[in-house]
């Protein structure tokens, strides 16, 4: 297998971190991009990779993100957009400026950091982009309307690029997991329980699991063997799909 050069954003901690090892532990040089510093160069000495501190709500960092991964390594042939995070509200009580943030982070930044890796993928005729959504990139929950917003929006800017990609062997492709062991799910249970007025300890069971059938959470190494495969050479044929990682969640 050729060695690539990947980016993966929101690869300090959680999902990003096991996308990064794994991609690593393959062959693949990554660089790392997150906006915790420290964790994110541990991550990064760990993996062998290169640490780029970014934030992802400037549109202009995000360019210079992959600015600095082609002066650094001359190319860009994959592409993970993982970053993101959650704000748990009623609509009426949503503020706006976190609304924006997440739109700016979790739709805004995939697509101008795909805008900015694609000549180089065209330029060599291949290229990998996954776009890590969420099952409410399909489905609705009450209290999370901008992130439920920006992952419907994300699945849009993945079966868009996959067909505008196709010409130049460029796959985009997006998983959709459920609720994954990280820090931002565990951050979540303190708010849902306030939301729905139980306590933590019943939020994984009454409202994380209860439309899965497969009882627990996903660990994030499940994600992250996926991610590989998808930005494997046997994975050329697939291009503009969803992938479910959802404990049988959307199997009704």
């Amino acid at each position: 297998m050729e060695a690539r050069v990947a980016i993966v954003t929101g690869a300090a901690s959680g999902i990003g971190r096991a996308i990064a090892e794994g991609l690593a532990q393959v062959g693949h040089q990554v660089v790392l991009a997150d906006r915790d510093v420290d964790a994110g160069e541990a991550v990064a000495n760990a993996v062998k990779g290169l640490f780029l501190a970014v934030d992802l709500a400037d549109g202009a960092a995000c360019r210079r993100l992959v600015e600095k991964t082609l002066a650094h390594f001359g190319r860009a042939d994959i592409l993970v957009n993982n970053a993101g995070f959650q704000h748990v509200a009623p609509i009426d009580e949503f503020p706006e400026t976190v609304w924006r943030t997440m739109l700016d982070v979790m739709l805004t930044a995939p697509f101008l950091l795909t805008q900015a890796v694609w000549p180089s993928m065209k330029e060599r005729n291949w290229g990998r982009i996954v776009n890590i959504g969420s099952i409410h990139s399909v489905v609705a929950s009450p209290f999370k309307v901008g992130y439920i917003t920006a992952k419907h929006g994300l699945l849009g800017l993945t079966r868009t690029a996959a067909r505008e990609g196709g010409p130049y062997g460029i796959t985009v492709n997006a998983i959709l997991p459920a609720y994954v062991r990280t820090p931002l799910v565990e951050r979540q249970i303190v708010d849902q329980a306030r939301i729905h007025g139980i306590p933590p300890d019943a939020v994984v069971e009454e409202v994380m699991l209860a439309p899965a059938a497969i009882k627990r959470l996903i660990e994030p190494h499940e994600v992250a063997s996926l991610v590989a495969y998808l930005c494997s050479e046997q994975a050329g044929a697939i291009t503009g799909a969803a992938w479910t990682v959802d404990l049988g969640w959307t199997a009704a």
